[in-house]
């Protein structure tokens, strides 16, 4: 009986017939041979179908084969050394399971609009395909990284009635009789599980309510966000730095044949992996963008072009410490050293990525936290549960956030963060 495999696993059955159930992607006609170019989402590879060794009806309806149409493929795995993926299917027989008409998106360029209204078709695309590959990769790794390392994952609430990063960027909802918010962050939460367990982390969607149509921002997007008890700012840098080399690592252990799709060289990865990253203080930061000629001053956030500039100062990822506090969160640790900015760190990507990180250590003094909870605004009542965490047993505790989607931006060098997010809304086709 014919093995049913998959693509990927052709290396394996060379000289052997198998079965595949695969899709249409393209395909190409040279008098008596057709070409089929094939997909089962697992890799894609060609099929060759020749006049001479199939049935005239295969032979017929390999060539009126359109674009996704889906069949049952049985054929002779063969080596292929012309084809970047390195093997190919002599192909003795085709069934039809399902045609396609009409499909949407051709072989030819389509812009990033229309292909984001096609997204649940768009998903079928070797790039897209490429990305989704290393984006599984980047989160199997990062369960592998954290459990190594002895953190325990957890999962906070998405619905919540408190904001840990202001409240002008939460998606508000109905929760009963009160009002409830789409989560920020997952951060606030991780704290007592750090009180409770030591070291945890959590993965999962979270959501800014900002209109923003850059390549940058989203409006939901997934992080990562570890959280440590008994841990200083040092310690959690270098946390931080050998889990995002860790991350490209493990892309390039296990994703060469992504990578070679979206033409991400490799060579340029492996400098990523080495450590230590570099460092410069938000004041050294700032002197290095006004001596470049930028408009910039104390106290101003960076946003793409000062990110950019920095970032492209160094060969690696770049940790920029210690930020005002009028730019960042009320939770975290004032600087001993200078009582106007906080103990925290944002990791900046190469190649003009921005931020791909931001952490600090925590506040842990009960009266510091209590007063600037309230000069934020925000209501003590919702952050009761908060403050207690400083009441029993308070301890020096640190930890950060990386957003995946633009982690993975970067490791791909996509043009477009929307890229890499498997289903982005597309609030523009949304009516009041």
């Amino acid at each position: 009986m014919t093995e049913q495999i998959r693509i990927i696993d052709a290396k394996e059955h060379v000289n052997e017939e198998v079965k595949i159930g695969a899709w249409l992607t393209d395909k190409r006609s040279s008098g008596k041979i057709t070409f089929l170019q094939l997909r089962d989402g697992s890799a894609y590879f060609q099929g060759v179908v020749s006049k001479a060794d199939v049935p005239e009806e295969v032979f017929s309806l390999a060539k009126e084969l359109r674009q996704e149409s889906s069949m049952w493929i049985t054929g002779v795995i063969h080596q292929d050394s012309r084809s970047h993926f390195g093997y190919e299917i002599e192909v003795r027989n085709i069934e039809l399971v399902g045609d396609s008409h009409d499909y949407p998106i051709s072989p030819k360029e389509h812009g990033i609009e229309f292909l984001l209204d096609h997204r649940h078709l768009w998903l079928r695309s070797k790039r897209q395909f490429a990305i989704q590959q290393i984006r599984n990769e980047m989160i199997r790794a990062t369960f592998e990284f954290f459990n190594n390392e002895g953190f325990i994952k957890m999962d906070p609430p998405i619905l919540t009635d408190s904001a840990p990063e202001g409240t002008t960027e939460l998606f508000e909802t109905d929760y009963f009789d009160k009002k409830a918010y789409l989560s920020q962050s997952g951060q606030l939460y991780a704290e007592a599980g750090a009180m409770a367990y030591g070291k945890v982390f959590t993965c999962g969607p979270v959501f800014r309510a900002e209109k923003s149509k850059t390549r940058r921002h989203l409006t939901e997007f997934w992080m990562i966000e570890p959280e440590m008890a008994f841990c200083h700012q040092e310690e959690s840098l270098k946390i931080q730095e050998r889990y995002v080399a860790y991350l490209v690592q493990s892309v390039l252990d296990n994703c060469a044949y992504p990578l070679h799709l979206l033409d991400r060289d490799p060579e340029v990865l492996k400098q990523y992996t080495k450590l230590p990253y570099p460092r410069i203080t938000y004041k050294q930061a700032i002197k290095m963008l006004q001596d470049a000629g930028m408009d910039v001053k104390y106290g101003d956030d960076f946003g793409s072009p000062e990110e950019t500039y920095l970032s492209d100062q160094f060969d690696q990822p770049v940790f920029v410490l210690n930020y005002p506090k009028t730019i960042k969160p009320f939770y975290m640790l004032t600087d001993p050293e200078d009582d106007q900015q906080y103990v925290c760190a944002d990791m900046l990507a190469p190649e003009g990525y921005g931020e791909i990180i931001g952490g600090s250590e925590r506040e842990t003094d009960y009266d510091t936290l209590k007063n600037a909870i309230e000069h934020a605004g925000l209501d003590l009542d919702e952050y009761e549960w908060y403050l207690d965490l400083r009441k029993y047993g308070s301890v020096p505790h640190s930890g950060f956030g990386l957003g995946l989607e633009r982690a993975i931006t970067w490791v791909c060098k996509l043009d477009h963060l929307r890229e890499a997010i498997p289903f982005p809304r597309m609030i523009n086709r949304l009516k009041p």
